[in-house]
């Protein structure tokens, strides 16, 4: 591969992950006392994808072990925003669910960003938002397609 393209793709996930910080850390700002990202993330995945995931299933999503997923279920049940019940096909393994609590709290932290999202639009268009999600999007699923093959 030419230098100039291995630079471009650097480049691209550089910025990516130097977004992915200024971002996490304008969400951590808007969670409630003792959250963290990483319990968000779980609550919006569920939100996104559907529940009555596994949490084997959850911490694969999200690449990480499951001892640590199970870290993050276990502040989200007990705070009521997730409920954990067994598998009805297989009493060996849990499904997650997200509760009513979970969606309200989901959403009162995204609408805790209009602030934010205001002055972010005063500074890069919506037009460029809407050519860029596609990309992203795209890039994205190849990503997780990716990764599933190499596992």
């Amino acid at each position: 591969m030419h230098e100039s393209v291995m630079s471009d793709y650097f480049r691209l996930f550089n910025e990516i992950g130097i977004i992915e910080q200024l971002s996490r850390t304008m969400l951590e700002a808007r969670l409630p006392p003792g959250f963290v990202a990483a319990q968000f993330t779980v609550l919006n995945h569920l939100v996104r994808v559907g529940d009555g995931r596994t949490p084997l299933a959850i911490a694969q999503a999200f690449q990480v072990p499951k001892n640590s997923m199970t870290h993050s279920l276990s502040v989200l049940e007990r705070e009521g925003l997730i409920e954990v019940r067994k598998n009805p096909q297989d009493g060996r393994s849990k499904l997650v669910y997200i509760t009513d609590s979970g969606r309200t709290l989901r959403q009162r932290i995204i609408d805790s960003f209009a602030p934010d999202i205001a002055r972010i639009a005063d500074g890069f268009p919506h037009e460029h938002v809407v050519r860029l999600l596609p990309h992203l999007e795209e890039l994205r699923k190849f990503l997780d397609a990716d990764r599933d093959a190499r596992n």
